[in-house]
Parts: structure tokens; sequence; C-alpha cells
């Protein structure tokens, strides 16, 4: 059985998923807005504008094709079109992209325990404050929570994984710095069995040199956790960075290589521009989004709606455009 977390936090309205896609909505409907009211007609050099914005909010290339292709299709049979239907076309062209609608929000399943989730990412992604986040979130859920740390080639992960744990009153397994991951993995698996915890976070290196080293690592972390829990982890979350762009596709791609991302979670999306990442990314690598980052506060972390981030980012009343 599927169960929801952050039932607390989710939006009775679009305010917050308003926040997040500000940057990327005032840069994107400027130029929009430029490319249609300059001319009376949707015409080739109008399908270039939208192209370059699309491109401008780094929604990727290939996504950016599907989108414009389609729109030809459609923009063929009528010509004329206001401001507000091209809008309208784009609003319908990337929710079919994405798929909204055509599931309910879900998080992980909880009917099996520990539940286990390796978070993995590069450095500086925000991978500590996605987990510190989610451990507080889940624990308010009323979930006996552990996060494993073992990011044990940098000290300051751990500290900083320390204080996010101290912060959402959670245990923390760690052990000194240039310990085995994988015994750090193992020994927080084996004493969350031991004291019935619900949930699991372990935190790896965010380290991205060489791909078979990764792969190396990560599966060695799987297999020692396996031995307590035998099918661990239930969930491999990769946190990705909005404001990286396209180095945001690299990486999903990179560790999508390593090992078996389940799901993705995009952080710092508030601070960018380039929130059409989180389209091009669920367009290209179908993992479900199941989380956004929107913000440094504890409660910034939400749960990805995928109607309500649509139509976040295709609202123009709140835009004064030029």
């Amino acid at each position: 059985m599927l169960f929801r977390i952050f039932a607390d936090y989710r939006l009775d309205s679009m305010g917050i998923f308003d926040k997040g896609v500000q940057k990327t909505k005032l840069n994107f409907f400027q130029k929009l807005h430029r490319a249609i009211t300059a001319r009376s007609t949707v015409d080739d050099d109008t399908l270039d504008a939208i192209e370059e914005a699309l491109i401008a909010s780094d929604m990727g290339v290939d996504t950016t094709l599907k989108i414009i292709d389609n729109l030809e299709e459609r923009v063929r049979k009528d010509k004329y079109m206001s401001f507000e239907e091209l809008v309208g076309l784009l609003r319908d062209e990337i929710s079919q992209l994405i798929n909204v609608g055509d599931e309910d929000i879900q998080a992980f399943d909880f009917s099996k325990k520990p539940y286990v989730i390796m978070v993995v990412g590069v450095n500086g992604v925000g991978k500590t404050t996605t987990i510190g986040k989610l451990a507080a979130s889940l624990r308010a859920q009323g979930k006996k929570v552990m996060i494993g740390a073992a990011d044990t080639f940098r000290a300051a992960a751990v500290e900083q994984l320390q204080i996010w744990a101290d912060r959402a009153g959670v245990d923390i397994v760690k052990q000194a710095m240039g310990s085995d991951p994988a015994s750090v993995a193992y020994d927080t698996v084996r004493s969350a069995v031991a004291k019935e915890a619900d949930v699991v976070l372990i935190d790896t290196a965010g380290r991205l040199h060489n791909r078979i080293d990764l792969m190396n690592e990560l599966t060695k972390i799987r297999n020692v956790m396996r031995k307590v829990v035998p099918d661990a982890p239930h969930e491999v979350l990769l946190v990705l960075d909005a404001s990286t762009g396209q180095n945001a596709f690299q990486q999903a791609k990179e560790f999508s290589r390593a090992t078996d991302v389940t799901a993705m979670a995009v952080t710092k999306l508030d601070g960018t521009a380039k929130g059409g990442v989180v389209i091009g990314i669920a367009d290209q690598f179908k993992i479900p989004i199941k989380f956004l980052g929107i913000g440094e506060g504890i409660d910034d972390l939400k749960v990805f709606d995928k109607t309500e981030f649509v139509n976040s980012l295709f609202s123009i009343e709140d835009l004064k455009l030029q």
C-alpha cells in the first residue's frame, strides 16, 4: 500500500509553486510575449522565438524540438492567435509531455520496514539539506527516521548532516572521516532494524570523477545493506540542482548509468530562471520527480505535483509584461 508523506505541507493554493517558478516564468513569458505581439500571425519567426525561449529556460534541445514540432502542426490550422491562445497551446503540450494528471501524487511504500532510501548526487546540489528536510518532514508525519552519514570523504558533509539530524530530531550513524562508506550503511541499517525505525536515509559521496568507481561504490553499499534488509535500497533518490541547467541532464545520465535511480528531487528551483529543466528531465529520463526544493527553509521541500507545477508556470495574471 502506498502512503503519502508531507500531508500537512500539501498546497491549498499555488502560491508556493509560484515562488519556485517565478524567475523562470518571468524570463520565459517576456520572451514569448515579445515574439507573439510583434506579429499578427504565428509564423516561422514566432516559432523560432518560442524555441529560443524554451531553450533559454533549459528545457533541453530534444524536449524543445518535440514541443515545437507539435506546435507547428497545431498552429498551421489557425495562424491568427492571441498571446493567451498560444500560452494555452504551450500549456497543453507541456502537460501532455510530462503526463500531467495521469497519476496521483505518491511517495514511498512504507509497508516495508525499515524503508531504505539511498540518496545520490554530486557535491553542492543540496543533497545534505534534502536529506535533512526529508527527515524532518517524515518525523513530522510520525515516522521514526535514521540517517546514515556514508559520505565519509568530506568532514563537512558529516558535520552538516549532524546539524540537520539534530534539527530534525532524528538519530544519525556516522564513523570517522575516511571510513568505508559501505560499513556506515551497514551499521545504519542494522541499527535501524534493532531500533525498529520506519525509514533509513543513506547519504553517499557526491563524486562523479569516474563512473566505474561510482558504480562499484554504490553497488558495494547496496550489497552490504542487503545482508540486513534483503531488498534494500527500496528507493534510490537522485538530487539535482535546477540552477545548473544542462549539467543536471548530464548528472542524471551518469547516475542513471551507474545505479538504478528510481526517483529524483530537484533543488534550488526558486533561485533560477532555468526551471524548464524540470520538464526536460521528466520528459527525457522517464524517472519520477518526487520532490522540488524551493527555498532554504526546513519546510521548503515539496512533493512534486505535476498539475500544480504546470499551472503555476503558465499563470500569467500576476506578470506585468512590457
